[in-house]
Parts: structure tokens; C-alpha cells; sequence
């Protein structure tokens, strides 16, 4: 007579322990989303740095092509010196254009 008190229980301990194993895997897709969405904002923050970090290349690029002591188109002359800032200007706006489309910034 105790054997359906035994099957009641036995259904119990069943049911809790899915209820169990359903929390876990619960818990465990909750931990793996918190880690996917840390892994997007980390590389959306190293894309804006990679970003800037090609902005600033590009003048340390032509500031060091100018300042090298070999004579070059504009060397020693005012107009040279006009000339690396107009291309340091506007090298810099295009690669800031080119990146702004491609949502860098």
C-alpha cells in the first residue's frame, strides 16, 4: 500500500529535478549572452581605437616624409611647409570621412 506514496514521490523527485537542470541551462544561457554582449562592446571600442590610431599615423607619416634632411619638392621654402599641412589636412579629413561611413566613429 505504500508503493503509490513511493511512485508520488518518486514523480516529485522527478519533477524537481528537471525543474533543476532546466534553471541551470537558464542560467548558464544568461552567462553566455552577458559574455557575447561584453565581447561586442569591447570590439566596437577597439575598432574606434584602431580608428584613431590611423588618424593619428597619418600626420606622423607625412610630418616624418617632410622632415627628413634630404631636399624634397618645397624643402626649405615657405610653400613647402604649406604643402605638408595641406596634405596633413586633408589626409587626415578623407581617412575621417572613410571611416565615418564605415561607422568606425
Amino acid at each position: 500500500e505504500l508503493l503509490s506514496y513511493y511512485e508520488d514521490l518518486s514523480d516529485h523527485l522527478l519533477r524537481a529535478t528537471e525543474w533543476g537542470e532546466t534553471l541551470r541551462e537558464l542560467v548558464s544561457t544568461v552567462h553566455e549572452t552577458n559574455l557575447a554582449l561584453n565581447d561586442a562592446r569591447m570590439n566596437a571600442v577597439m575598432k574606434k581605437m584602431a580608428a584613431w590610431a590611423g588618424l593619428v599615423a597619418v600626420p606622423t607619416l607625412i610630418t616624418g616624409w617632410f622632415g627628413m634632411n634630404v631636399p624634397y619638392p618645397g624643402f626649405a621654402q615657405p610653400w613647402g611647409f604649406w604643402l605638408s599641412t595641406t596634405v596633413i589636412i586633408g589626409a587626415v579629413a578623407g581617412i575621417f570621412v572613410i571611416f565615418r561611413r564605415n561607422d568606425w566613429f
